[in-house]
């Protein structure tokens, strides 16, 4: 194993490649990553390298956005076939009808959708800036249609007074989530705070003292006082929390959510894809501007935002 670390490392010194890795990912692919993080942090931060080449390990969404917010690099998969079912369960297609159905309402997207989906899109949005979006970006009376995620629009929607129509898609992953699962473990670890993602269903939120993203989480654990944690996410979250806190415990909420697409990629699978310059992330120019359209006014509001509150 080492040696297929050491010849990762003298490849991307050769291919001037910065490498990025989903907090999801298996440990060891995550101890080689140049930045490790959430989707769409990753691929701002290597939107500011000079990298040529961009490995992202990650599912298949990840690296288009990283390829729309980097066109003029090569942007590398290492497994192609990690694709991530919540972004599936819309199409443009489908996207296009909804309009269709509601020809005066702006369309806001989680970040976990695909380019051709981000293109029909007025707004992007994270899990942690989903709240502040809906708040606003949009006027009171404005209809907002709101994909793919059911769970993350319910608990946005429901901390505003925004219309919303809520797309039904969700993460595989986070609804195996359940709140006895929660509630075994508070029982077993009393003094233990639940941080949970708001892709999580609605009764799993309802009973955690934190919703917050992958980054929110890592955020929080280093700055609560609280020594343990109950962490309601994909199993592997538990690794960088506890790599970046040596000193307090993490339980993953159950053993049961994995995910598989996470799982896809591995070390060796890195070494060819950086190797052979493989499995490369081919967008149409006219979808990489349009879909660049609502990740910039997502950016731009938040910008905006902060100028405000100085």
């Amino acid at each position: 194993m080492s040696d297929i670390v050491a010849n990762i490392q003298k490849l991307k010194k050769e291919r001037n490649a910065v490498i990025l890795v989903h907090n999801y990912q298996l440990p060891e692919v995550q101890d080689i990553a140049d930045f490790t993080g959430d989707s769409l942090g990753l691929s701002i931060e290597a939107s500011k390298t000079n990298a040529d080449v961009i490995v992202f390990c990650g599912v298949h969404f990840m690296a288009e956005t990283a390829k729309i917010l980097s066109p003029q690099k090569t942007v590398l998969i290492p497994e192609p076939n990690a694709g991530c079912p919540m972004a599936d369960m819309i199409t443009r297609e489908q996207l296009l009808q909804l309009k269709k159905e509601h020809p005066k309402a702006k369309v806001i997207c989680y970040v976990n959708t695909s380019a051709e989906v981000k293109a029909e899109c007025d707004y992007c949005c994270t899990s942690a800036n989903a709240i502040e979006m809906l708040e606003n970006a949009f006027d009171e009376d404005d209809e907002i249609l709101f994909v793919p995620d059911k769970y993350l629009a319910s608990y946005a929607a429901s901390k505003t007074n925004r219309n919303v129509i809520i797309w039904q898609g969700y993460c595989p992953t986070h609804v195996r989530i359940l709140p006895e699962y929660i509630q075994e473990l508070r029982k077993l670890h009393p003094e233990s705070k639940v941080m949970v993602h708001p892709e999580c269903s609605g009764p799993v939120i309802q009973i955690a003292d934190q919703v917050l993203s992958t980054s929110g989480m890592l955020r929080y654990a280093k700055e609560s006082s609280a020594k343990e944690f109950i962490v309601g996410t994909e199993v592997e979250m538990v690794y960088p929390l506890s790599k970046e806190n040596p000193d307090k415990i993490f339980y993953p909420a159950t053993d049961l959510a994995v995910c598989p697409n996470m799982k896809k990629t591995t070390l060796e699978k890195v070494e060819i894809s950086l190797k052979n310059i493989v499995h490369e992330i081919i967008l149409p120019q006219e979808i990489i501007e349009r879909a660049k359209k609502p990740i910039d006014n997502m950016i731009k509001f938040k910008k905006n935002a902060q100028a405000t509150k100085k």
